[in-house]
């Protein structure tokens, strides 16, 4: 027991150091999680979606690595990825049962945890600047609709007809759902959500989520993309998390928040009182054999921060849902959590990293530099 406890111990003790030797600012972006088949993605696919997400990034990092805010990097990666018709969110949306493209994003900033939220808007091309719009001009959060869309033009912003948000691939999406009397997963084979987290020079945080939901969503359906605390959120003492996958699951999950709780509580506890609770638990339980628990202590904030995500992804996964999850902590570290067999994603840091990735295994670098 006593030896675990010293682990336990020294493991929270060394954190602020592994944090001083973190990199300076972090980023980390999803197009998208589900069940992506390598077989079906051709070169020209995959050098497209690649080509996108690498300028998301490089918009997003460009400006950390400037000294800029992560709230303008997000929004800037978020902002791309939004205007390029590969994902659903913006333009390329999918449709509703009616024939619709209805469009929910999230922000949410980690200083101050301000936030921001639309959804079911029609006639905004961007709707995560709308979104931020609401956060930042406005005493609500969280606007829906018609309301969201009488504010957008009194905040200047352009009305866009409803054929810029159309694809033809969407809409014969659309199509197969109804003479297939299909589901939209059947049609869909992943979420194409897209967000954005990001770590500043200045140890702020940010996140932000935007989609365009699922493919023939009726009767008003929200999923949790807008949701501040399943889809995005944000808390400089924790971490800033941005979800994808099948919204109803996270939100019962509460999958960005959850993450975050978790997290705060390895930083803010005294490390004394967290070994003083593990002890008392183990006794307990009736244990004085450390030895089984040492493999589980994890050796770094990465590793922990890892295997909590992955632990809120296997609850979503036990209760039948899937997606992912992207995220960094104040650390520096940026880390992917998906329980599909890939998610259209990338992360960049000050310390060199820069990749982009879909399937799961092909990362070709680590998050952080070596402690």
């Amino acid at each position: 027991m006593k030896k675990f406890l010293a682990l336990v111990a020294l493991a929270l003790m060394s954190q602020p150091a592994l944090a001083q030797d973190a990199p300076k600012w972090s980023l980390a972006i999803h197009g998208g999680a589900g069940t992506l088949d390598p077989a079906q993605m051709t070169p020209e696919k995959r050098a497209a979606y690649e080509a996108d997400l690498q300028r998301a990034l490089d918009a997003g990092a460009k400006i950390l690595a400037d000294g800029g805010s992560a709230m303008d990097a997000v929004k800037a990666a978020i902002v791309i990825m939004e205007d390029s018709p590969l994902f659903n969110a913006g333009k390329g949306a999918v449709f509703t049962w009616d024939g619709t493209n209805e469009l929910d994003a999230s922000i949410m900033d980690g200083r101050d945890r301000s936030a921001g939220a639309v959804a079911g808007v029609k006639t905004v091309k961007n709707p995560i600047l709308l979104a931020d719009t609401v956060r930042t001009r406005s005493e609500h959060v969280f606007l829906v609709g018609k309301g969201a869309e009488e504010f957008a033009v009194s905040k200047g912003f352009a009305v866009m007809p409803p054929e810029y948000f159309a694809t033809q691939a969407r809409r014969e999406a659309l199509e197969r759902l109804k003479a297939e009397k299909l589901s939209a997963l059947d049609v869909d084979h992943k979420f194409g959500t897209v967000g954005a987290v990001a770590l500043d020079q200045s140890g702020n945080m940010a996140a932000g989520t935007s989609t365009g939901g699922m493919t023939g969503k009726r009767w008003g359906r929200v999923g949790d993309a807008p949701m501040i605390g399943a889809g995005t959120y944000a808390d400089n003492r924790a971490c800033a998390v941005s979800a994808t996958g099948w919204g109803e699951y996270f939100i019962r999950v509460g999958v960005a928040h959850e993450i975050c709780a978790r997290l705060r509580t390895w930083w803010t506890v005294d490390p004394q009182t967290m070994a003083s609770a593990l002890g008392e638990a183990l006794e307990k339980a009736g244990s004085d054999d450390a030895n089984s628990f040492e493999l589980r202590l994890p050796s770094a904030p990465e590793d922990l921060a890892q295997a909590i995500a992955d632990d809120v992804m296997a609850d979503v996964a036990a209760l039948g849902g899937d997606g992912g999850v992207i995220l960094v902590t104040p650390a520096g570290d940026a880390i992917f959590s998906f329980n599909t067999t890939g998610m259209y994603r990338g992360r960049a840091t000050s310390a060199g990293v820069n990749e982009v990735a879909i399937f799961g295994g092909e990362e070709k670098a680590s998050a952080t530099p070596d402690h």
